[in-house]
């Protein structure tokens, strides 16, 4: 047995705040207190076993335990860091100073054993922190019969917070980024599948649910708050989508259905067909759906299994977010789109510039072999044009140089056999020379050029990993221009294509 008897409640009732006079007594109304599985501390506190993490200075908690009698030598198994008083209905039965850093027995005398009674008993704990790591837990039991605890409950949601922003606060499932998501290659023919989901978590090892647990707001993680759904993804677990889905292709043309981000391991069906998998959480990924399609409607299905705490890149996720690392995010987090190429299409580009004005765009995909017309302009003014296959050079005279105090972009209209695209350019190059005591230092457009900016980690507090909306996205840019820095030192993210191009402009 885990305890004397069987305890009617699990979880405890805790507060974080310094609850009213008699909080330690059967009567007490706690319905206001939150619940959470024990123990209660911060993750790698020695000899600990946390089900709910607890990171304050002060923690109060309660709960039943359910005795068939009261045992002869009746104990408490408490572990704390650091002190603590216990409370059996509304006597206090034990106080602990200092820490320590595994389990103890610990008989309680005569005194606490008359406060103990056969039926429903209120544990009322109050434990303190002041430095370093922190835990408290307590069992009732008999001092003859020590339990090995169970692992810890695991949680199924992450940590909640009250916290939005301006641009989260007015995300519904019909705006939620609607804008294109890929600035340096835009076509035409592209629909957006953002929105709300039907959305299950089942066992690694199930089939395709039957049954959907609800809706989830496409792009945000099943953690985050714009989600609607908050729930932590476990690595023996696996998440599953289903949305309906109208795609054709006319003769000649292919259908592409692209994730700008899926965190980690993704397998996608269009209706009963496997199209794909792809392995990796942080950059687009994309799968050719043409011969899955019907000329009904389609279904499309998606299962992603994500092992945070395993051999695989995470970037500043965790399992027990704390300090510097932060909620982890499972499953889509990028827009989900289709677009209509011809079968003979562009996939890539490759552009670089020199600062007399020469441009090199080297063509990528099935389009690489055809023939091609390049014309860069200014202002909706013609500057350049190229005619080839494969890498195409043209020169751009007296070119406007960019800088992030000039941020002058050239556009480019690319004709490639039946495929057209928009991209742009910036006409820049950087590089590296040594000054007079032989340091290197980064140059731009042949001057030296000191980097002056923050270290920007991208996280939200309501999307995570994912901004709230596009809009926003493009605040943090401008405010952080506007402060007068002229760069931003990414941090273990890989950001929306979307906030490069607002980076050029």
């Amino acid at each position: 047995a885990h305890s004397i008897g069987q305890v009617s409640d699990p979880t405890w009732k805790f507060s974080l705040k310094q609850p009213g006079e008699g909080w330690e007594k059967p009567d007490f109304d706690a319905t206001s207190w939150k619940e959470g599985a024990g123990g209660f501390g911060e993750q790698g506190t020695p000899g600990a076993r946390v089900g709910t993490v607890w990171s304050t200075k002060n923690i109060w908690l309660r709960r039943t335990v359910e005795l068939e009698k009261v045992p002869e030598k009746p104990a408490l198994y408490v572990h704390h860091d650091e002190g603590a008083e216990v409370y059996i209905n509304g006597k206090q039965v034990a106080t602990f100073e200092g820490f320590v850093s595994e389990y103890e027995v610990v008989p309680l005398d005569e005194a606490a054993r008359a406060a103990i009674q056969a039926g429903r008993n209120l544990m009322a704990v109050h434990c303190s922190q002041t430095t370093g790591g922190q835990f408290i837990d307590v069992h009732l039991i008999d001092a003859d019969n020590v339990p090995e605890l169970p692992k810890p409950k695991r949680p199924e949601h992450p940590f909640k917070s009250e916290l939005i922003t301006e641009w989260g606060a007015k995300v519904t499932p019909e705006n939620a980024w609607r804008e294109y998501p890929r600035p340096a290659l835009a076509r035409e023919q592209w629909s957006n599948l953002n929105g709300n989901w039907d959305y299950a978590i089942t066992d690694i090892a199930a089939t395709r649910p039957s049954q959907w647990d609800g809706k989830i707001l496409v792009p945000f993680a099943v953690e985050s708050k714009l989600s609607g759904v908050q729930r932590l993804l476990h690595d023996d677990k696996a998440l599953w989508y289903h949305r309906d889905l109208k795609a054709a292709a006319q003769a000649g043309q292919r259908v592409l259905l692209h994730f700008e981000a899926c965190d980690y391991e993704t397998q996608v069906w269009v209706n009963d067909r496997e199209i794909g998998k792809h392995t990796g959480g942080n950059t687009p990924f994309k799968f050719d759906i043409t011969e899955a399609l019907t000329d009904g409607d389609d279904h499309l299905y998606v299962r992603v299994v994500d092992s945070t705490s395993g051999y695989q890149l995470r970037g500043k996720q965790t399992a027990h977010p704390g300090g510097i690392f932060y909620t982890q995010v499972s499953g889509i987090w990028g827009t989900v789109w289709t677009e209509t190429v011809p079968d003979t299409h562009i996939d890539r580009l490759k552009v670089s510039t020199k600062i007399d004005g020469t441009v090199t765009v080297e063509i990528f995909g099935s389009a690489k072999d055809a023939e091609t017309t390049i014309v860069a302009s200014l202002a909706d003014q013609e500057v350049a044009r190229a005619t080839g296959k494969g890498t195409l050079t043209f020169k751009i005279a007296d070119p406007k140089l960019w800088s992030p105090d000039s941020p002058t972009l050239y556009d480019l209209a690319i004709t490639s056999g039946a495929d057209s695209v928009k991209s742009y350019v910036g006409v820049r190059e950087v590089g590296r020379i040594k000054d007079a005591d032989g340091h290197w230092r980064f140059t731009l457009n042949g001057e030296v050029f000191f980097h002056w900016g923050p270290l920007d980690q991208g996280w939200w507090p309501d999307g995570l990993l994912t901004p709230p909306s596009d809009a926003g996205m493009r605040w943090d840019v401008d405010y952080l221009k506007a402060s007068g820095f002229n760069m931003i030192r990414k941090h273990i993210k890989v950001e929306p294509r979307r906030f490069y191009s607002y980076c050029d402009q």
